[in-house]
């Protein structure tokens, strides 16, 4: 018991600790990302400009840190746990974004928070996620992986049509839905490591499919964090994210949760509270806004 509860706790501070990197990273980047030149949208040319600017290198860098950290936090507990506990992200986002546009947190802050931190703490208490056998059947697998990637593949169709309306909130949720599956092949590949060492893990799809997920998902976040404000990208991220990673822990990786009425109650319950507390502090206005948007409206509109 003491064992179990000493490693519960290193999950905990590993996930928070990656949660603050990459709140305070998202809002660095998305300060730079905004005046980069919308012809770059949706184009690994972004990524190009942004990286000759050093305050989003920082950002990048801060994100990674959370990355290495979310990946050891994989390495000791479950997806399903590590996963509610990376959404308070945003809450990481919103004490930096207060720190520059100097809003006080309000009731609605107050809620979100609230709602946040309620609902990831309801989520973990009930359902008491652990590990188990991962599911041998790599048709489950590639189920799974190929529905939230064709998923994010046609919210990115969509969000090409609507780059200044709904576009960013379908980007970030694109976005948010690899990272999902990113975090499981994370899990999947420090598995393989821990088990045949550095051959096994090289000889696996899922190191490649990490790679690959990870900068797909950088360009169509820096796309999304380049047309709107961060209000309107990074609920969504923060939200779709966990989502995805509960789904393919659960359905693929062994994670088991409870599954009484009254557990699946307050689970459903939780969750519905973390999207919630999301919106409510995406929407904040200590969130900060884009800049030069009817510019921009002008420049996006078809030749």
């Amino acid at each position: 018991m003491i064992e179990v509860r000493s490693v519960s706790v290193l999950v905990l501070i590993l996930a928070v600790s990656a949660a603050c990197c990459l709140g305070f990273g998202f809002v660095l980047q998305q300060n730079v990302a905004r005046q980069a030149p919308l012809s770059d949208f949706l184009s690994p040319r972004l990524l190009l400009d942004l990286v000759k600017v050093p305050r989003w290198l920082g950002g990048i860098g801060l994100m990674v840190a959370g990355m290495v950290l979310g990946a050891i936090a994989l390495s000791q507990g479950e997806v399903s746990l590590v996963e509610p506990l990376l959404a308070t992200n945003l809450l990481f986002a919103l004490a930096l974004s207060r720190k520059q546009t100097k809003q006080p947190l309000g009731r609605q802050g107050w809620a979100g928070l609230a709602l946040l931190a309620g609902g990831v703490t309801a989520f973990i208490v009930a359902g008491e996620p652990r590990g188990g056998a991962a599911i041998a059947d790599p048709f489950r697998h590639w189920l799974i992986i190929g529905a939230m990637v064709g998923a994010a593949l046609l919210l990115t169709t969509y969000a090409k049509r609507s780059r200044l309306s709904s576009g960013p909130v379908l980007l970030s949720l694109a976005a948010g839905l690899l990272y999902g599956v990113q975090d499981a092949l994370t899990r999947v590949s420090g598995q393989r490591f821990s088990e045949g060492g550095l051959m096994e893990l090289l000889t696996g799809w899922q190191p490649y499919g990490v790679l690959v997920l990870g900068v797909t998902g950088l360009i169509l976040v820096q796309s999304a964090f380049e047309t709107a404000p961060l209000r309107m990208s990074l609920p969504a991220l923060t939200a779709a994210q966990p989502l995805a990673g509960i789904i393919c822990g659960v359905g693929f990786l062994g994670d088991r949760l409870h599954t009484d009425a009254v557990a699946l109650t307050w689970q459903a319950l939780g969750l519905a509270a973390v999207v919630t507390g999301i919106v409510l502090l995406g929407l904040h206005p200590a969130m900060p806004c884009g800049a030069t948007e009817p510019q921009r409206a002008k420049d996006l509109q078809p030749n």
